[in-house]
């Protein structure tokens, strides 16, 4: 049995207990959020759903390339050195040893005409593989904000514990004010205020555990948020009595399914991965086809190499011979001379190496088109590894999609089964709580009369707050049950 003097220290210290959280609280006056805040600002800042996103992102860029590559392709090309020593001079195309300097200029296109549907199938299945990517990640945010949602009836649960703690206290303060003023004219021995002053203790000791549980729960909902844990935080408290539900007869496990079935996330991603296995097993097929190629070029070159008239010199008439032309006259012939001139050519100085440069440039110029064939012969087994690869690539996404379709399949009935027996529990709980408000209201009355024992008092009071804290989880528990179910029906979690 406790002495007077440990009970009322005990009391003491409890009630700074309360006052300094109590005040912690008030003082920092943190802004309330709703569930649907929570959700969306941890589909936001959620480390899982970014990562999500990033892949999502890193598919869509494979899907770009993949259907770029498709299209005819482009280069140009340039080129500038000093050749040294044995080597082909680009003006005569003959071997030379004197060192030059070159410049040259290349524009190359192609476009491959037929490879049996190879780019066209890898452009699909990075295209099916980046929409899996964006389902995935819709997934990921999913499963956030179930968290979220769960974390959050969590807060408003132990809230609700917290009210119903003060309540008791306030029950067990009238209870030993009457109390005491019966034990002071004689009429209760002291010993029922001592057990009465027990258990005020005991309630304030379960409402400080009530108050450190809702400050844990926050702690833990802020983390799934990504919130720093010295943010101030608080949620909007709705009586779970206001929390709007699906009738249950609208949430039959069969009619779910055949909705989530078709819009769930995680069910379309499984889809789309067998769509980009099946695309990606064709384009591994097309590497036994040959394939055939369009190419396009022009190219020019400079060379200081290339040899410029340097000067010329009269050296006299050509020597007339029977076929040049002449003149008749008068039956005479007089054959046409024609002046001859002998030139000189030297090769550019470093003062000069870029003389002439456009010219030789434009009258180097040249094109070419033409067509190319591949026709695969031997590449040491890897166009067939590929192909068996890919084959069970395919294999293993179609048994991930059934996989997945029975696994949910599984988890909506199950949830369906846990909201029935949620149900019952909650209507159980009810019937509890009705009969121990009931006996110890018939309690306080005996007690009053002085029919009834403190101890035989304190037992029904206890036996009613359990009541009254079982049927609340009950209620949340039937609540987080029902809202699952709206979920894989695709409902927005919200209250």
């Amino acid at each position: 049995m406790l002495d007077k003097t440990h009970i009322i220290k005990m009391r003491y210290i409890l009630s700074l207990l309360m006052i300094a959280l109590s005040t912690g609280v008030i003082a920092q006056e943190p802004e309330k959020w709703d569930l649907k805040t929570c959700v969306e600002y941890a589909i936001q800042h959620n480390i899982s759903v970014q990562q999500a996103d990033v892949q999502a992102r890193l598919a869509k860029l494979q899907a770009d390339l993949a259907k770029n590559s498709q299209l005819p392709s482009i280069s140009g090309s340039s080129g500038m050195g000093l050749r040294l020593g044995r080597s082909i001079d680009p003006t005569t195309n003959g071997f030379t040893n004197t060192q030059f300097l070159y410049n040259n200029f290349g524009l190359n296109g192609g476009v491959q005409i037929f490879n049996a549907g190879k780019l066209r199938n890898n452009a699909a299945a990075t295209q099916y593989s980046w929409q899996a990517s964006l389902a995935e990640m819709q997934n990921a945010a999913n499963d956030i904000s179930l968290n979220v949602a769960t974390f959050y009836l969590q807060i408003l649960s132990v809230i609700e514990q917290t009210e119903i703690a003060k309540i008791q206290i306030a029950q067990t303060k009238e209870q030993l004010t009457a109390t005491k003023k019966r034990v002071d004219v004689g009429l209760l021995p002291e010993i029922n205020l001592l057990e009465l002053e027990t258990q005020l203790a005991n309630d304030s000791s379960n409402f400080i555990s009530a108050i450190s549980s809702v400050e844990q729960s926050k702690l833990s909902l802020k983390a799934l948020l990504n919130l720093d844990a010295s943010k101030p935080f608080d949620v909007v408290v709705q009586p779970v009595e206001q929390i709007q539900l699906q009738n249950f007869a609208d949430l039959q496990p069969d009619y779910v399914f055949s909705i989530a079935s078709q819009n769930l996330p995680n069910v379309k991603a499984a889809n789309f991965r067998v769509k980009a296995a099946e695309k990606n097993v064709k384009s591994a097929k097309a590497n036994f086809s040959p394939t055939l190629s369009f190419g396009y070029a022009l190219s020019s070159n400079f060379s200081n190499q290339f040899k410029y008239i340097s000067g010329y010199e009269f050296s006299g008439y050509s020597t007339p011979n029977a076929s040049s032309p002449y003149v008749n006259i008068n039956n005479t012939k007089y054959y046409v001379q024609t002046p001859v001139f002998t030139t000189t050519s030297a090769t550019r100085n470093w003062s000069s190496i870029w003389k002439g440069w456009g010219t030789q440039v434009d009258n180097n110029f040249g094109q070419s088109l033409g067509f190319q064939l591949n026709i695969p012969i031997f590449n040491g087994g890897q166009a067939k590894i590929a192909y068996q690869q890919a084959k069970l690539n395919y294999r293993s996404a179609s048994l991930q999609e059934e996989n997945t379709q029975r696994k949910l399949k599984q988890d909506i009935f199950s949830a369906y089964t846990n909201a029935v027996v949620a149900l019952n529990k909650l209507n159980a709980t009810q019937k509890a709580m009705t009969s121990a408000e009931k006996a110890y209201s018939f309690a306080t009355k005996r007690y009053e009369l002085g029919l009834l024992g403190t101890i035989e008092l304190l037992n029904n009071q206890n036996n009613y707050l359990k009541a009254k804290v079982n049927f609340k989880s009950a209620q949340y528990e039937y609540v987080f049950r029902i809202k699952l179910l709206e979920f894989y029906k695709g409902v927005n979690l919200t209250l």
